[in-house]
């Protein structure tokens, strides 16, 4: 099943989805589901796609999905019987954009927080808006009664008319609207939203600071979880004739998180899979064998088990057994159910690309993709003044510091100098306590990360921030879309495949940074080595004006020192770069001028020969001992 879901062209999924829900109604019933419930789990398998695509795709936990649910039900079933209104497929729509509007709404509020703090934000919305419906609102939402008498749909083709008005006949009715469900959310999850949706779920710092606008993208993923939730309300009242006051409650959120993990979060079918699971043994433990309440309990248990044996779900174990069955690599049964790369490359293209870059010195690594200010002949980068505090504490003091184009700077200076401090500060990660910092001639002092690194400036990190649940090649993927469509884009249904210049830069990147041979394997997979070759790749990825390593050489053997040196040397060539690191014998043959910091201040500014033999640096950062 990955295999299909990564290739943008193969409709063999779609495909399978109709033939599926073709065969259920003649299937499942000799497995002992009724009709009414196989009904049932469509909708809450279509309400669980929208869920999945905001929970297992970009990793936000929303116990608020009720509210939704029931707005775009409530809607919908106040128009078609306290309004008369005569078309029951309009009224879902207009219900679903209710829905959509309440969730952007709602997201502009719960998004100002992340983790657990967002999670109890929606928690505090999902019992606001059931207050709601059973008192300001119950003359509308007729309260503890709900709204009794929504129509069945009756559909005029001209030459018949459809009507929906049996459990056999309705079936085809939702059948037909989640297999929709199912196609839009299988477009939005492999298109370039879909790529940097799955970086926000593994790593959210660095999806920014590689120039993605994070918020934008969360509050998109939150507005279609809403819109799938409200279209699958209006079916629920659909399907019961009735729009009942629980869609609201809490329970329903509750049930909808566990059938998605019964069933395996980052899959989209997961929540069609659980929903079955869940509302098969409730109707098996309640009618079967007559347990009352007790099955609520028993269901729990139940639910524990799978999530404690079958961590990705139902259908995570089914594609984990059939990776071993095929004698796949077991790395590559972990990787999420639809890698966001999705074969953008096939291997051809990558073969003749990569041969091309070996070839063509003129195809390494493009020069640069930001050429707004390409007639500014200034220095780089200008910081004048710059000054952080925390506190009490001065942890830079009054910097002057510029860097010329083309050059490349290093920083040293003892533990506790300020450098990180500087480096965050310039990649405007941090903001300065005053003072000021112009890149290019422009001032970006107070700007966010995704915008300098939108502008032409990016950096490594001293400890690795990588997407590490994704690939080598859909790491660089994901860094290289910042380059090629600004930080933030709605295109929701465009083929990767269709973005100019993508497939050429990533091979490039690979080629550049030595990982052409293990783009497919899982960062995870990679020894430590491969792993800062692969974070300064990402810092590269969208050939900036100015690259900041931040001690690149950490934590490396020898013999990986020695080729990243080599590395470093070669992306050099005609960049713009600065440096710090410990190791000051490898950074003196990478750079051509050392800035020394003492204790927040710059002590001095010299080449690499000058700094070595000044006593001022032997005594503040040698410890007196003069250099041999």
């Amino acid at each position: 099943m990955r295999e299909l879901m990564r290739k943008p062209g193969s409709l063999a999924i779609e495909l399978l989805t109709a033939l599926g829900l073709i065969v259920a109604p003649f299937v499942l019933p000799h497995l002992g589901f009724a009709p009414s419930t196989i009904n049932r789990i469509l909708v809450w398998g279509l309400f669980g796609i929208g869920f999945d695509v905001l929970f297992g795709f970009t990793g936000m936990l929303s116990f608020g999905q009720s509210a939704f649910y029931g707005t775009g039900g409530m809607v919908a079933a106040y128009l078609l019987t306290q309004l008369n209104f005569p078309n029951v497929t309009a009224a879902l729509f207009i219900g679903t954009i209710a829905a959509a509007v309440v969730g952007y709404l709602i997201g502009l509020i719960a998004l100002r927080r992340t983790g657990i703090y967002f999670a109890m934000i929606t928690v505090a919305i999902a019992e606001v808006f059931y207050f709601v419906e059973f008192n300001p609102l119950s003359a509308y939402t007729g309260g503890e009664n709900g709204l009794p008498g929504v129509p069945t749909p009756v559909i005029n083709l001209g030459f018949t008319v459809l009507h929906f008005d049996s459990d056999r006949s309705l079936y085809g009715f939702l059948a037909f609207w989640f297999f929709v469900g199912m196609v839009i959310a299988l477009r939005i999850v492999r298109s370039p939203v879909g790529v940097i949706l799955s970086a926000i779920r593994d790593n959210p710092l660095r999806a920014s600071a590689v120039g993605h606008n994070i918020h934008g993208y969360k509050l998109t993923a939150f507005v279609i979880a809403a819109a799938y939730a409200g279209f699958a309300g209006g079916l629920l009242g659909v399907l019961q004739a009735f729009m009942p006051p629980d869609a609201f409650t809490f329970d329903t959120s509750g049930q909808l998180i566990m059938q998605t993990a019964i069933g395996g979060a980052g899959t989209l079918f997961g929540p069609l899979v659980g929903a079955a699971v869940w509302l098969y043994l409730s109707d098996f433990l309640q009618n079967a064998l007559h347990l009352g309440a007790t099955w609520k309990l028993v269901l729990g248990l139940v639910f524990v088990l799978l999530v404690c044996f079958l961590r990705r779900g139902l259908v995570g174990g089914i594609k984990d057994a059939y990776a071993l069955l095929t004698a796949r690599v077991g790395t590559k049964a972990t990787l999420p159910a639809a890698s966001p790369a999705l074969a953008v490359i096939s291997p051809e293209e990558d073969k003749v690309t990569r041969l091309a870059v070996v070839k063509d010195p003129a195809l390494a690594p493009m020069p640069a993709l930001y050429r707004q200010d390409d007639n500014y002949s200034g220095p780089i980068l200008q910081a004048t003044g710059l000054t952080k505090r925390f506190g009490g504490l001065v942890a830079n003091s009054d910097i002057a510091f510029t860097v010329e184009r083309g050059e490349r700077r290093g920083i040293i200076g003892p533990n506790g100098a300020g450098k990180t401090t500087l480096f965050r500060m310039l990649t405007c990660e941090m903001a300065p306590t005053s003072g000021r910092i112009v890149f290019r001639g422009r001032d970006i002092t107070g700007m966010t990360v995704t915008d300098v690194c939108q502008l032409g400036l990016t950096k490594s990190y001293q400890v690795n921030q990588l997407f590490s649940g994704l690939t080598v090649r859909d790491n660089l993927i994901i860094a290289t879309l910042a380059a090629l469509r600004g930080k933030f884009r709605l295109d929701l249904f465009r083929s990767l495949r269709n973005i100019p210049g993508l497939a050429g830069q990533v091979t490039r990147t690979l080629t550049l940074v030595d990982l052409a041979g293990r783009a497919e394997r899982p960062v995870a997979s990679l020894a430590y080595g491969e792993k800062r070759r692969l974070e300064v790749g990402l810092a590269l990825a969208s050939s900036p004006s100015l690259l900041l390593l931040d001690e690149p050489l950490a934590g490396m053997s020898p013999a990986e020192r020695i080729e990243m040196v080599k590395l470093l040397k070669s992306i050099g060539q005609g960049r713009t770069m600065i440096i710090i690191d410990h190791d000051m014998d490898s950074l003196f043959e990478l750079v051509e001028r050392v800035t020394v910091l003492q204790e927040g201040r710059v002590l001095v500014e010299g080449t690499p020969t000058e700094i070595k033999g000044n006593k001022a640096v032997q005594e503040a950062y040698l410890g007196g001992v003069r250099a041999a």
